[in-house]
């Protein structure tokens, strides 16, 4: 029986990703490495310094270390998030259809904590998580299940018995491998993507939730 859900943010919380593409090309291309909307989207739900590190071993630089480049990218994202975040489409709709069916609200994610403050904090939703978890701490990222199956367990709650709400495969992939249900509300990138498959259910938008589509997932 469903107990508790458990959220990605970018992408799912916020409108981030292009926030994301918007800094990743331009630090790269800073270094001298052009980077394209195709580089960003192949690397969607990855943690930052795994994706630095992949493009670094792809496209070695002389100059700044990887945690600079880390550091600079995680800066202009948290500038644009304070400037233009908004909450997504259904985001607070869909958290009062959850609580209203008594269900535990977590979010785990790649960013780091500082990152996830300031999210929850321009959206104004910080008291309605019970438990944050990011995979700044882990050994490894997306789509590692352990960020996951630490959220579940900083609620209470065994992985089996949460659904996840993502947005990248490779989030998806994380969940499926905690053993727990998942919801795909794919980035534009992704639609159509047959590996969506994997998912439980699929929507194209939170705002698409309603109260008799939870009840039949709780059942």
């Amino acid at each position: 029986m469903l107990a508790a859900v458990i959220f990605d943010m970018d992408g799912v919380l916020i409108d981030s990703e292009p926030f994301w593409q918007r800094a990743q090309i331009a630090v790269f291309s800073e270094l001298g490495h052009p980077h394209t909307v195709e580089d960003c989207e192949s690397t969607i739900g990855v943690r930052i310094d795994q994706l630095v590190a992949h493009w670094y071993r792809l496209r070695p630089w002389s100059g700044p270390s990887q945690e600079e480049v880390v550091q600079r990218i995680l800066d202009r994202v948290n500038a644009l998030i304070l400037s233009e975040g908004q909450a997504k489409a259904g985001v607070l709709e869909a958290l009062d259809l959850i609580e209203a069916r008594g269900l535990k609200v977590g979010l785990a994610t790649s960013s780091p904590f500082a990152m996830v403050e300031a999210v929850l904090g321009k959206l104004g939703i910080r008291d309605r998580f019970m438990a944050v978890h990011s995979a700044e701490i882990e050994r490894f990222g997306k789509p590692h299940p352990d960020v996951y199956i630490h959220a579940a367990e900083k609620l209470g709650v065994e992985p089996v018995h949460c659904l996840a709400i993502e947005d990248s495969f490779t989030g998806l992939l994380a969940a499926k491998a905690a053993s727990m249900k998942a919801l795909i509300v794919p980035d534009p990138a992704l639609v159509g993507d047959p590996r969506l498959a994997i998912a439980n259910y699929q929507l194209s938008s939170l705002a698409e939730l309603n109260s008799e589509m939870l009840a039949s997932w709780v059942a």
